[in-house]
C-alpha cells in the first residue's frame, strides 16, 4: 500500500490533491516546469522536482520523466488530476508496468471511454442512446470526415477523441468551411493532448449539458452522486456549474434514469475510480450520451458541497484497494452549490488571455464559501497553460440563497495585477434568465453580453428616464432662481479681515 503520492499536474487541482493526501496522512511530491518554480503546489508539497521547460510538451506531458521521478523519490502512486496525462491510456499502462499505482481507471477503460469515438460505440452496444455522429472506430482522414458530414447533417461539431475542456473542438455550419476547421481542430488537439485524431457529432440545438458523477471501486460497486448542470459555456468551455441541475430540479425520476444509464455505461467497460458521464438533454427531457471523462472533473467541488463526499479522497482510497464507504441509498443532495471558474481573461476584450504578476488578492470568506486556487500575491500568470487559476464555489440551502451568496462573494473578490472574468460572472448572476434557470449551452454566445443583455433592456430604459427627469428638474430649478449682485464689493471673509485690521 503506497504512502507517497506524486501529483502529475499543476495549479489549483494539484493544490487540491495535496490537501486530500495530507488529510489521509500521505506524503506528496510535486513536479513543475521552469515557469512554475514558485507555484503554490510546489510550495505546499513535501518534495518537488523540475520536469523541464515551460511548454507542456516538454514538461507536464513528459510521462517518461514523471515516472522516472516517481521511481527516484519512492512515490508509490501517481495522481494525474485533470488535463495533461489524465486520460492517456498509455501513461496509465506505463505506471502499471513500472509498479506504480495510477490513481484513476484501468488503462483498458481509458482506452475504451477516453477515446470518444470508441466510447460512443461501447455505450451504444450497451443500449445507451448517443448523439448522432461518427460511428467508425479508429482514426479517420479528413476526406472520410468530409464525406460523412452531409449524412450527419449541419450544424455539427468536430471534437478531439482524446482529452476534453473544449480543446480541439470546432463548430461547423457548412461543408465549405469544414476543411480549415478540421486542420485547426487537429492542431489544437495535438498540442493539448498529443493526439490529433478527431470525430464528428451532430449539434443538438437548445440542449442542456448535464453530467453524472460516478464512483466505482475494485469490488464491483458503482454509484452516482447526482447530476451537475454545465450549460453555461463559451466556445464549448464551461464557465459556471451547479449541483443539482435547475432543469432536473425536483424530477427525481429523470435524475435516477440518467444515473442508472451512467452506471450501466461505466459497468460496460469495467470502470474503476471516479468518472463522469456527460449527457445532452433536449427540451423534452430526452437525454443522449455525449462522452465519458475518465478522470476527476474541474467542477467536482459542487458535488462535494452538496453530497458531503470528498471525491479526491475516495479516489485515493479506491486506488488503495478499499471498498466504497457509500451505497447508493447513502447519497442525498443537500442544498445547492454553484461554481464560477475564475480565468485570467479580459471579458471586455473578447476574453483575451491576460498575463502578469498578481500584486494583490482579497478572497471572499464566510459561511458556505470555498476557494480552490493555485495562486497568491506575487505569483506570475504566464501564457503557457490554461487560463483557469481559481474556482469560487458557494453553497446555500436553496438555489436562491446560493445565488445571493455568490453575488456577495464576487463583489468581495479582489484580484489586482491581471484581468479576470469576475465582471462576466457578476453580470451573469444578475441576469434574469440565469436566476430563473432559463438557459442552454448557447445562452452565453447568443443571448448574453457583458455590455448589455435582454434582461437589462427595460432596466436601462427606466434608469435613463429617471436620470432625464432629475436633469430636467435641476434645469427648472435653475431657471426659477434669481441671482443678484451683493451690495458689498467684496465677500464676507474680506470684510472680516478689514475689520480685524482696523482693530489693530
Amino acid at each position: 500500500m503506497f504512502k507517497k503520492v506524486l501529483i502529475a499536474n499543476r495549479g489549483e487541482i494539484a493544490v487540491r490533491i495535496i490537501r486530500a493526501c495530507r488529510e489521509l496522512g500521505l506524503q506528496t511530491v510535486a513536479v513543475f516546469s521552469e515557469a512554475d518554480r514558485r507555484a503554490l503546489h510546489v510550495r505546499n508539497a513535501d518534495e518537488a522536482y523540475l520536469l523541464g521547460p515551460a511548454p507542456s510538451r516538454e514538461s507536464y506531458l513528459r510521462g517518461d520523466k514523471i515516472i522516472e521521478i516517481a521511481r527516484t523519490c519512492g512515490a508509490g502512486a501517481i495522481h494525474p488530476g485533470y488535463g495533461f496525462l489524465a486520460e492517456r491510456a498509455d501513461f496509465a499502462q506505463a505506471c502499471a508496468d513500472s509498479g506504480i499505482v495510477f490513481i484513476g481507471p484501468k488503462p483498458s477503460a481509458i482506452a475504451s471511454m477516453g477515446d470518444k469515438a470508441v466510447a460512443r460505440r461501447t455505450v451504444a452496444a450497451a443500449g445507451v442512446l448517443v448523439v448522432p455522429g461518427t460511428e467508425a472506430v479508429g482514426a479517420l482522414h479528413d476526406d472520410d470526415l468530409l464525406a460523412i458530414a452531409p449524412v450527419i447533417g449541419f450544424p455539427l461539431l468536430i471534437k478531439a477523441t482524446a482529452g476534453g475542456g473544449g480543446k480541439g473542438m470546432r463548430e461547423v455550419a457548412n461543408l465549405e468551411e469544414m476543411p480549415g476547421l478540421l486542420r485547426s481542430a487537429r492542431r489544437e488537439a495535438e498540442a493539448s493532448f498529443g493526439d490529433g485524431n478527431v470525430y464528428l457529432e451532430k449539434l443538438i440545438e437548445g440542449a442542456r449539458h448535464i453530467e453524472i458523477q460516478l464512483l466505482a471501486d475494485q469490488q464491483g460497486n458503482t454509484i452516482f452522486l447526482g447530476e451537475r448542470e454545465c450549460s453555461i459555456q463559451r466556445r464549448h468551455q464551461k464557465l459556471v456549474e451547479e449541483c443539482p441541475s435547475p432543469f432536473v430540479g425536483e424530477d427525481q425520476d429523470l435524475r435516477n434514469r440518467m444515473g442508472q444509464v451512467a452506471v450501466r455505461a461505466a459497468q460496460a467497460v469495467d470502470y474503476v475510480n471516479a468518472g463522469t458521464i456527460e449527457f445532452l438533454v433536449d427540451k423534452d427531457s430526452n437525454f443522449y450520451f455525449l462522452e465519458m471523462n475518465t478522470r476527476l472533473q474541474v467542477e467536482h467541488p459542487v458535488t462535494e458541497m452538496v453530497t458531503g463526499v470528498d471525491i479526491v479522497k475516495e479516489q485515493i482510497r479506491i486506488a488503495r484497494g478499499r471498498q466504497l464507504r457509500y451505497q447508493q441509498d447513502d447519497i442525498d443532495l443537500n442544498g445547492w452549490a454553484i461554481e464560477c471558474r475564475i480565468n485570467a481573461e479580459d471579458p471586455y476584450n473578447n476574453f483575451m488571455p491576460s498575463t502578469g504578476v498578481i500584486t494583490h488578492i482579497t478572497p471572499p470568506t464566510g459561511p458556505g464559501v470555498r476557494i480552490d486556487t493555485g495562486v497568491y500575491a506575487g505569483f506570475a500568470v504566464t501564457p503557457y497553460y490554461d487560463s483557469l487559476f481559481t474556482k469560487l464555489i458557494v453553497w446555500g440551502e436553496t438555489r436562491a440563497e446560493a445565488i445571493l451568496r455568490l453575488r456577495r462573494s464576487l463583489e468581495e473578490y479582489k484580484i489586482v495585477g491581471v484581468r479576470t472574468n469576475i465582471p462576466f460572472h457578476q453580470k451573469l448572476v444578475d441576469s434574469h434568465r440565469f436566476m430563473g434557470g432559463q438557459f442552454d449551452t448557447r445562452f452565453v454566445e447568443e443571448r448574453f453580453s457583458i455590455e448589455s443583455t435582454e434582461d437589462d433592456a427595460d432596466a436601462d430604459l427606466d434608469i435613463a428616464a429617471i436620470i432625464a427627469t432629475l436633469v430636467a428638474h435641476r434645469y427648472n430649478q435653475r431657471a426659477t432662481n434669481i441671482v443678484q449682485r451683493g451690495k458689498r464689493d467684496a465677500s464676507n471673509w474680506k470684510w472680516i479681515s478689514r475689520w480685524e485690521r482696523m482693530q489693530h
